[in-house]
């Protein structure tokens, strides 16, 4: 783990904060921020630009579960959020606003290190899974453009499936452009023609 790595502390107890803050020095870290204050916690974290935030809590509130939602789709950074108690609806919603690593009652400085590890393996494959996701998104809204493109040439042009296919391929070949940016161009035509 790289102990330049840039750690932003959110907590309003200074003691508490002193533990995290103790806890990641032990273990080789030097680039740790502190935010006392919750008030434009999005603005603040936004212009630390930090590679990991901790949070501590005693009680995650509803407004704090919100600002951890926007904080996250914002920075997209890994989150470790430390809690005293909890339930499964609490634990559900800071999962949902994107916390990598929900911790109860683990406020202990010699496990930072480990909790560090953990919260950044998790964001980094929810990052990968997400990243398929898109992927797979895209493709499947390529492939619809595609066969709406292959479909209106096949009537416009009477052709064949596998014709209408190889003359957006070709096109798309000496237009040095993608074939689903080609079946686009095609399916914009002729909603205009209509």
């Amino acid at each position: 783990m790289d102990p330049t790595l840039k750690i932003v502390i959110v907590d309003e107890n200074p003691i508490r904060a002193a533990i995290l803050e103790d806890g990641l020095q032990e273990a080789g870290f030097t680039q740790v921020v502190r935010i006392a204050e919750m008030t434009n916690l999005l603005s603040r974290i936004y212009a630390l630009d930090p590679e990991v935030i901790l949070i501590d809590l005693e009680n995650p509130s509803r407004d704090v579960l919100e600002q951890m939602f926007q904080v996250s789709r914002v920075v997209k950074r890994p989150i470790a959020m430390f809690v005293d108690s909890s339930d499964s609806a609490s634990i559900q919603a800071s999962v949902d606003a994107g916390v990598s690593a929900y911790i109860v009652d683990g406020l202990k400085k010699e496990r930072m290190k480990h909790i560090l590890d953990l919260c950044i393996s998790r964001f980094n494959a929810f990052s990968r899974i997400q990243g398929e996701l898109e992927k797979t998104k895209t493709q499947l809204e390529e492939r619809k453009v595609i066969d709406r493109a292959k479909g209106i040439l096949m009537k416009a042009k009477n052709l064949t499936e596998e014709q209408a296919y190889a003359l957006m391929r070709k096109t798309a070949m000496n237009e040095n452009k993608k074939i689903a940016e080609i079946a686009q161009s095609i399916v914009m035509a002729s909603d205009l023609l209509k």
